[in-house]
């Protein structure tokens, strides 16, 4: 079922107690720290995928994880307009992080391994596009990872179900204030069911090339690695 309206209640509740855009939508910032790059990528509730990348990330190269939308066709959309669907985003993470400490292959393959990748459109029980599973790459190399990311998790993880869009990324709007790092703010708030780490491993001999901007000294970090399958479930 869809949850729009439960999520509209939960908005009102909570305020109560490639541009980048500030928070709510407001002027451009699109200066990024020396040698960082952006990744973003959307799967389904926001506040999960930002709770369970910064906690898996947090001092191994994410710099900064922003929640907001992006693939949509307004400009400066609200909460509340995104959830009724008509202005065509997504809800999505954008994340700030060091290469030489983080590779973007190990982003995009912990992507595949927090979310359901094989349902159009929603994520559990929340039904809608803003919902949609995407990848927005920066850069054509940002592509070509993705892809390749993609088709290693399509054959081995996913049985060849996978409906992730994989895309340029266009204009970035920050969503309110009140959403960013909502789970540490508000922790017994909405928890997309479907959103923990899956017990995946990757599959012997990939990839088969090394990312060219991945040195010998920046390994993949270890939560996206088979090292990190046996983390229980619940955890977030």
């Amino acid at each position: 079922m869809s949850s729009f309206f439960n999520r509209i209640a939960r908005h009102f509740s909570s305020s109560s107690s490639i541009g980048v855009t500030s928070a709510g939508g407001g002027g451009s910032n699109s200066t990024l720290p020396a040698n960082t790059e952006l990744a973003t990528v959307a799967a389904g509730c926001f506040w999960g995928v930002e709770h369970i990348y910064r906690k898996h990330f947090k001092d191994q190269g994410l710099i900064d994880a922003r929640v907001g939308y992006t693939g949509g066709d307004q400009s400066n959309p609200s909460y509340s307009r995104v959830c009724g669907g008509g202005t065509g985003h997504a809800e999505a993470l954008q994340i700030t992080f060091d290469p030489s400490k983080v590779s973007y292959r190990t982003l995009i393959e912990f992507l595949y391994r927090i979310h359901d990748p094989t349902t159009l459109n929603r994520q559990g029980g929340d039904v809608g596009t803003q919902y949609r599973s995407g990848i927005f790459y920066h850069s054509e190399e940002q592509k070509r990872i993705a892809e390749d990311v993609t088709r290693m998790a399509n054959q081995n993880w996913w049985g060849n179900k996978i409906s992730t869009a994989i895309i340029g990324a266009s204009d970035w709007w920050d969503a309110e204030k009140y959403h960013q790092k909502y789970l540490e703010h508000n922790s017994g708030g909405y928890e997309c069911p479907l959103h923990y780490l899956r017990p995946f491993k990757l599959p012997e001999g990939y990839p088969a090339e090394e990312d060219s901007s991945q040195s010998n000294d920046s390994k993949p970090a270890p939560a996206a690695t088979a090292a990190a399958a046996e983390e229980p479930k619940a955890e977030l």
